[in-house]
């Protein structure tokens, strides 16, 4: 399976899960990471066997509540949309009330801002800490 070039462009792996990748998004506006299973020509989630879908679930799930309580999310996003980027990945985006976007979804509002070197370095430490039970790879 190989990362959709827009995803690579986009983001950076920090590592996987047992089904998925674990990319961040290279925009500081939000926390924002996004699962892609590790699964050759999907698109959509009904295309996986219910074991996959379960899977893809509760990581999303553990992806979620982790990211909930460690950036204190007013919000979480999830979503899997697919216009741009056919290769099935979901995006987990906390969301603060009065955030750049808020209430309004991210995509189109603003440009991406740009991590600097070394908050990007911090960043990727901290997520890796994060999800450390979890990370079968980094």
């Amino acid at each position: 399976m190989t990362i959709h070039p827009q995803l690579k462009s986009d983001s950076i792996v920090i590592g996987r899960f047992e089904l998925s990748y674990v990319l961040l998004v290279k925009d500081a506006n939000y926390p924002w990471l996004i699962l892609v299973p590790d699964l050759d020509n999907l698109t959509e989630i009904y295309q996986m066997s219910v074991e996959q879908q379960q899977q893809l679930l509760a990581e999303s799930s553990y992806l979620a509540g982790k990211m909930m309580q460690h950036f204190h999310a007013d919000k979480m996003n999830i979503a899997a949309l697919g216009n741009v980027v056919p290769q099935l990945h979901l995006h987990h985006i906390v969301r603060y009330v009065g955030d750049l976007s808020w209430p309004a979804p991210v995509w189109g509002r603003h440009a991406a801002k740009e991590y600097s070197a070394q908050e990007l370095t911090a960043r990727i430490a901290e997520v890796k800490g994060l999800l450390a039970d979890k990370l079968i790879s980094q």
